[in-house]
């Protein structure tokens, strides 16, 4: 039985979406924040800079603002049903980003790379930005992050082996790549951050399979063992380095590490690193024929 999309309501469904995205830190996020806050030293910046950031996630869901005045590139990862038009969907969810930007959820974010005219509702050439699954479910699940232009600008690729970090083709190849690219990044695109990590593909699908980590929760654990112990290697670590929240120091540089792996070439090893700032804005929806429901 083929799906039959309501447009209408899709496009309703997906500006809250946006709103929800937009405003509210995710659960397991806060958590992770609380956490942090409270393992500081009392009278530390690192203590009171987490404070502050709770605190104004707290306003931002209380009167329904976005959490960051930077509200990000909007990067749509859909799951569909056979037979389900994307140009029905594309059409619908950028018709909820004009609405989510003129409700003020969303600031005017979408600026033309050659004449530098900004269109003034996040639509435009690729925004806003689409990736696409099928599935035999009867439901359309949609995943949003809103990603900030300061995270996006301190993530990073590197190609393996690489002569200056002496790493190899490996995992522990892998592992000095990331704690180069943090140590660089020294608390810009606002730490504690979460790396969310490409291993293999080409340059482009590499950082694809990095920025679909950021949609994990913080406490679960990859179902590959050896990637379970790279990411619990690189998480301590990366906290021992002392860069702290926004880069005050303290014991909190990192709020997660979430790593996966696509299959590559013989002759290229890449590894991808998407950086989320401490403002890890998810969520997502499924909808069907009938009901809608969001995480």
């Amino acid at each position: 039985m083929s799906f039959k999309l309501d447009v209408d309501r899709f496009r309703d469904a997906v500006t809250e979406l946006i709103r929800k995205a937009a405003t509210q830190l995710p659960a397991d996020v806060t958590q992770a924040m609380e956490t942090a806050r409270d393992n500081e030293e009392k009278g530390r910046p690192a203590k009171s800079v987490l404070d502050y950031m709770l605190k104004n996630a707290d306003a931002a869901k209380d009167n329904s603002t976005p959490i960051c005045q930077d509200t990000g590139t909007l990067i749509f990862f859909v799951t569909i049903p056979e037979g389900v038009s994307l140009r029905k969907i594309e059409s619908a969810v950028t018709e909820a980003a004009r609405l989510a930007t003129k409700k003020s959820y969303l600031r005017p974010n979408a600026v033309d790379s050659v004449t530098g005219k900004n269109s003034g509702d996040n639509t435009g050439i690729m925004a806003p930005y689409f990736h696409y699954d099928e599935w035999d479910e009867s439901t359309i699940k949609v995943e949003l992050m809103l990603k900030g232009g300061g995270c996006e600008n301190v993530s990073d690729q590197y190609k393996l082996p690489d002569g200056r970090l002496k790493a190899g083709r490996d995992l522990d190849g892998v592992y000095k790549c990331i704690i180069d690219a943090i140590n660089k990044a020294q608390g810009l695109g606002c730490a504690p951050g979460v790396a969310g990590i490409g291993i293999g593909g080409d340059r482009a699908s590499g950082m694809v399979v990095a920025k679909k980590q950021l949609f994990r929760k913080l406490n679960d654990t990859n179902s590959d063992p050896e990637l379970a112990k790279l990411e619990s290697r690189l998480y301590t670590d990366l906290n021992k380095l002392g860069i702290g929240p926004m880069g005050f120091g303290g014991l909190t540089t990192v709020l997660g590490v979430k790593v996966g792996a696509a299959h590559r070439l013989p002759a290229s090893f890449f590894v991808s690193l998407a950086y989320s700032c401490w403002a890890d804005r998810r969520c997502s929806m499924h909808f069907t024929e009938s009901e809608v429901s969001y995480d």
